[in-house]
C-alpha cells in the first residue's frame, strides 16, 4: 500500500487512520438511480480534507457537499452541507485479533443538522481485508427542524489485493430508516454489490457498485461511487 489513506471500499470506513502530519484530498461522486413511479436521477459531489493528528487520531473537513438532481418536477444544482469528521483508532487490524475505531461526524446545511456515530472493524488476513461498520444517524431538517429521522445501519466488505496496486472485493449494506423516529413505515434497505480499487504512488482510485437487492420506494435501485484521493 502506498500511503495509509488508501480506500479499498467506498460504502465502508477502514479502521486505519493516516499517520501524524500527513494530508489527504479526497474527492467523492455518487450517482443514484430510480426506476418506476418515483424515477430519479442525483449525482452528489464531495470534497474532503484529512489530516492525521496523532498516530491514532485523524480529523477531516468535508469542504463542500453538493449534488445536481434531476426527476418529474425539477432538475438542478444545489449545496447541501459541510461536516466535521472524527475517526480515533483504538487496535490495529494487522497485530491485534481485531482492529477497531470510533467516528464521529457533525453535518450542517441549509435547514440541516445531522450527526452520525460508527463502529468500525476490520481484519487484515495477509491480502485479505474485512471491514465491520455499525452506524447510527440523526436527523434534523426543515424550516424550523421539526422534520426527524434516524437511521440504524450495519455494512459489511471484503477485499483482496490482487497485486500491490489493484485489489478487487464485495460490499453490503443493510439500513433500517425511522421516519420521525419511528418505525411505523418498517423502511429496509439491503444494497450489495462489487468495488475495484487501484493505487500508484501517492494517489488511489476506488469504485463501488450497488443494487437494491429490496423493492423499497423513493429509494434509489442502483448506486455508483467514485472516491479519487491524492496524498498532498
Amino acid at each position: 500500500m502506498s500511503f495509509g489513506g488508501v480506500r479499498h471500499f467506498t460504502f465502508l470506513y477502514e479502521a486505519n487512520t493516516l499517520a501524524p502530519g500527513s494530508l489527504e484530498l479526497e474527492n467523492w461522486i455518487t450517482w443514484q438511480h430510480a426506476t418506476g413511479t418515483g424515477r430519479f436521477d442525483q449525482v452528489d459531489f464531495r470534497h474532503e480534507l484529512e489530516y492525521g493528528v496523532t498516530e491514532n487520531f485523524q480529523t477531516s473537513v468535508y469542504l463542500a457537499d453538493w449534488f445536481y438532481q434531476n426527476d418529474r418536477e425539477h432538475s438542478g444544482f444545489a449545496y447541501s452541507d459541510t461536516a466535521l469528521e472524527l475517526i480515533y483508532n483504538l487496535t490495529n487490524p494487522v497485530v491485534d485479533p481485531v482492529g477497531l475505531s470510533a467516528y464521529c461526524e457533525l453535518k450542517g446545511g441549509d435547514r440541516l443538522i445531522e450527526l452520525e456515530s460508527k463502529l468500525i472493524a476490520q481484519k487484515n488476513l495477509g491480502p485479505l481485508i474485512l471491514a465491520y461498520n455499525t452506524t447510527l444517524e440523526s436527523v434534523w431538517e426543515g424550516n424550523d427542524l421539526s422534520e426527524r429521522e434516524s437511521e440504524f445501519s450495519q455494512a459489511i466488505g471484503a477485499s483482496y489485493e490482487v497485486s500491490p496496486r489493484l485489489s478487487v472485493g464485495l460490499e453490503l449494506l443493510h439500513e433500517f430508516v425511522f421516519l420521525e423516529w419511528r418505525d411505523e413505515e418498517k423502511i429496509r434497505n439491503l444494497l450489495v454489490g462489487p468495488n475495484v480499487s487501484y493505487r500508484r504512488q501517492n494517489w488511489f482510485v476506488t469504485m463501488t457498485a450497488l443494487a437494491q437487492a429490496t423493492d423499497t420506494k423513493d429509494e434509489p435501485d442502483f448506486q455508483l461511487r467514485t472516491i479519487f484521493g491524492i496524498a498532498l
